[in-house]
C-alpha cells in the first residue's frame, strides 16, 4: 500500500510543481535552450530533453539512510538556462536532512508520503517550524538555513523538492563548519567551548575507514 501511494504522488508532483518553480534565480538566456559546448545543435533530438535517472525510484524499496536523488544541471544538462531543478528526498524513520542552505534558489517541498518536521531560521534568528503530512507543500526561502526530520518511529517519508534554479547549490552547515579545516581555536571562540569538544565533533564527520 505504501509503495502505491509513493508512486501515485511522485507522478503527480512532476506536473504540480513545474509552474511553481518558475520563480527564477538564474540569468535569462537569449535562445530557446542552451546547447552544450562541443555539441552540434542540428544533431540534438528529444533524447537531450529527457532525464531517466528517477526511474529506479518508482519501484525501489525505501533506503536505509537519508537519500537525495537530484535532477539538476549537473545530471541533466538540458536544464541549463531553464531555471528549474528537482530533488527526490527519501527519509527512513528517525532520519534527518541536516541544517543546510541553497544559496541560489528557494525550495518548494511537497511531501508525498509520511510525516516530516521542518524548519528554517530567518536573518533575525527566528525559527519557523511546522509538522507536515502527505499532501502538504512548504517553502524554504532562498539562502536561509533549513532542515527536515522524519519524526515517525517506524515509517519512511518521501518528498519532492522544486528549485527556481538549474543549480541551486547546497551548503551543509555541519560539514561546512567541521570538515573544512577551520582552525580549532576559531571554532572554540565561536562556539564558546573547548578544543576537546571541537575535535570530538570533527571526528564525528571524519570519513569512515
Amino acid at each position: 500500500m505504501a509503495l502505491t501511494v509513493k508512486q501515485r504522488f511522485f507522478l503527480a508532483i512532476l506536473v504540480l510543481a513545474f509552474p511553481l518553480s518558475a520563480i527564477s534565480g538564474d540569468p535569462d538566456i537569449l535562445s530557446d535552450f542552451v546547447v552544450p559546448i562541443g555539441v552540434n545543435a542540428t544533431l540534438l533530438d528529444g533524447n537531450f530533453f529527457i532525464y531517466t535517472g528517477m526511474r529506479p525510484l518508482i519501484n525501489s524499496d525505501p533506503p536505509i539512510n537519508f537519500t537525495v536523488t537530484k535532477a539538476t544541471m549537473a545530471e541533466f544538462p538540458a536544464l541549463n538556462g531553464q531555471s528549474v531543478s528537482y530533488a527526490v528526498l527519501e527519509y527512513p524513520a528517525g532520519s534527518v536532512n541536516p541544517p543546510h542552505t541553497h544559496p541560489r534558489a528557494a525550495e518548494l517541498l511537497f511531501l508525498t508520503y509520511g510525516i516530516l518536521e521542518v524548519g528554517f531560521v530567518d536573518t533575525t534568528n527566528k525559527l519557523f517550524t511546522q509538522r507536515l503530512q502527505a499532501g502538504d507543500i512548504f517553502v524554504f526561502p532562498k539562502g536561509l538555513v533549513h532542515y527536515q526530520f522524519n519524526c515517525a518511529e517506524s515509517d519512511f517519508a518521501v518528498a519532492v523538492s522544486a528549485f527556481g534554479s538549474a543549480a541551486a547549490g547546497t551548503v551543509s552547515v555541519p560539514s561546512t563548519v567541521f570538515v573544512t579545516n577551520i582552525d580549532d581555536e576559531i571554532l572554540v571562540k565561536s562556539f564558546k567551548t573547548d578544543v576537546q569538544t571541537i575535535q570530538k565533533l570533527k571526528a564525528g564527520f571524519a570519513p569512515k575507514a
